[in-house]
């Protein structure tokens, strides 16, 4: 199983950025997908997830209004839309999969994670 995290850049403040998490290896329909950031020096927290048809959703209290997670199921991908970065956005983020229905924010009870991509949000 292979999670495949692509998007990220550099970019000011108030712009946006759509990152894109690809699954091989298992079909995503009955997975939670969420993605998690790190930041330099910071434990790596929960930013959104989706629940299996894309219906379920639900964000952080500090992304909430500006980001959203989507999905694909057809083509086993899941996307972060990212608006109105901030300087505090910057971080690398990770997607995650686990089996289940419930949505989840504890980033142990995830058994699939891809490698991260890097956001830089510059002021």
């Amino acid at each position: 199983v292979q999670l495949q995290a692509s998007g990220g850049g550099l970019v000011q403040t108030g712009a946006s950025l759509t990152l894109s998490c690809t699954v091989s290896g298992l079909t995503i329909d009955t997975y939670i997908i969420s993605w998690f950031r790190q930041s330099p020096g910071k434990e790596r927290e929960f930013v959104a997830a989706t629940g299996w048809r894309g219906i379920r959703t639900h964000y952080s209290d500090s992304v909430k209004g500006r980001f959203t997670i989507s999905r694909d199921n057809a083509n086993n991908t899941v996307n972060l839309r990212m608006n109105s970065l901030k300087p505090d956005d910057t971080a690398v983020y990770y997607c995650a999969g686990r089996s289940g229905y419930y949505i989840d924010t504890q980033d142990n009870d995830y058994g699939y994670w891809g490698q991260g991509t890097l956001v830089t949000v510059s002021s």
